[in-house]
């Protein structure tokens, strides 16, 4: 049986999330190749010395191009920051070595753009892990099949209150780091995999009060986003974003609208899906569906229907993905180039933002 040994770059929240799945991806998802977690690479040699240790590596690494580089390494995982992205990707497509990398890839559409480009002779993949929930792979399928007829709307949201409380942190310093570099991603590659292209948009940033900054002199960046878009396919769309709605702790959310019913779903709760159908009478409501074997890649971690999936689930699920591209067996998805296309839309929302107006993209 081939062997892929998969090299981490990172060790902190996403590090470990990888370093778990490489040890479990072989068995859980009845892959025909022994995947093995090879290394660890992380911002100092003594960081990733420590990381090798806890995530119960073989070897750790003094820096990622030594991992990339190494003869013990036969694909990378990218979990470091978004500055470091560019230049690693560079480093694998020059080794040679499959490379997938969280999102979003770049710190703009530009950066994104090179690195989809140095990636082209290399399998890769980008880290968009929740659009793996099995619910959301049924969701997908039952559009596919026509169970809500055409697409004619679609809202989608990612909303979080992790940081309705900070005062000082690197989240509030530099573009990169805002809503648009982190949540609103997530909801933009929802919409994007459901709905198509989008045509056209108009957006509003929201950045918190001088009350709150970390600094006066210091501007803060955006906490919250909303747009308004067109989408290729004659649909309509809103998508919103923040990091400081109270209450919410995993809101990825969506309702998908077309001519024949309605799908809607909660990461908060999910491994469930709720599909109405109009043939189905006018006081049929909504069918709540829960997640089982016959829904993605459920029958992979259980049996039972109900029986849930987690977190770290879909990390082993996309790590799957990333493997059967490796062997050939299945495309790439979310590629670098759908990568591309989620900071399209978030260059696209800076622009109108800037304009107050609609934009073409």
């Amino acid at each position: 049986m081939q062997k892929i040994r998969l090299g981490v770059i990172g060790g902190g929240y996403m590090g470990k999330a990888h370093a778990i799945a490489a040890h479990s991806v072989s068995a859980v998802m009845e892959l025909d190749t022994a995947v093995e977690l090879g290394g660890i690479a992380a911002g100092s040699p003594e960081s990733a010395a420590r990381y090798a240790a806890m995530f119960k590596a073989p070897r750790s690494f003094g820096s990622a191009q030594a991992l990339i580089e190494s003869d013990e390494i036969d694909a990378v995982v990218i979990a470091s920051p978004q500055d470091t992205h560019l230049e690693f990707v560079e480093l694998c497509a020059a080794a040679r070595k499959p490379v997938m990398c969280e999102k979003p890839m770049g710190r703009t559409l530009a950066e994104a753009q090179a690195i989809a480009a140095a990636a082209e002779p290399v399998v890769n993949l980008v880290a968009y892990n929740y659009i793996n929930t099995p619910a959301s792979a049924y969701a997908r399928k039952l559009i596919a099949d026509g169970a809500i007829g055409e697409i004619t709307w679609f809202r989608g949201e990612h909303n979080e209150d992790f940081m309705v409380d900070a005062i000082s942190s690197w989240r509030l310093q530099g573009d990169a780091n805002g809503t648009l570099g982190d949540l609103a991603p997530h909801a933009i590659q929802c919409a994007l995999a459901f709905c198509g292209p989008i045509d056209s948009l108009v957006a509003d940033i929201k950045r918190r009060p001088e009350s709150r900054r970390q600094s006066k002199e210091v501007e803060s960046n955006d906490d919250q986003v909303q747009l308004m878009c067109q989408f290729s396919n004659g649909a309509n769309g809103f998508v919103s974003s923040s990091r400081v709605a109270h209450g919410r702790k995993m809101g990825y959310a969506y309702e998908i609208h077309g001519t024949e019913g309605t799908i809607r779903f909660d990461q908060e709760d999910q491994n469930c899906l709720w599909l109405y159908q109009r043939d189905n009478g006018p006081n049929a409501g909504f069918q709540r569906i829960l997640a089982g074997p016959d829904h993605g890649d459920f029958r992979f971690f259980c049996q039972g229907a109900a029986h849930g999936t987690g977190y770290q689930d879909q990390i082993i699920i996309e790590q799957a993905n990333f493997i059967r591209a490796i062997l050939g067996q299945r495309p790439a998805w979310p590629s670098f180039n759908d990568g591309v296309e989620v900071m399209r839309v978030v260059d696209a929302i800076r622009n109108s933002h800037k304009q107050s107006g609609w934009v073409s993209l």
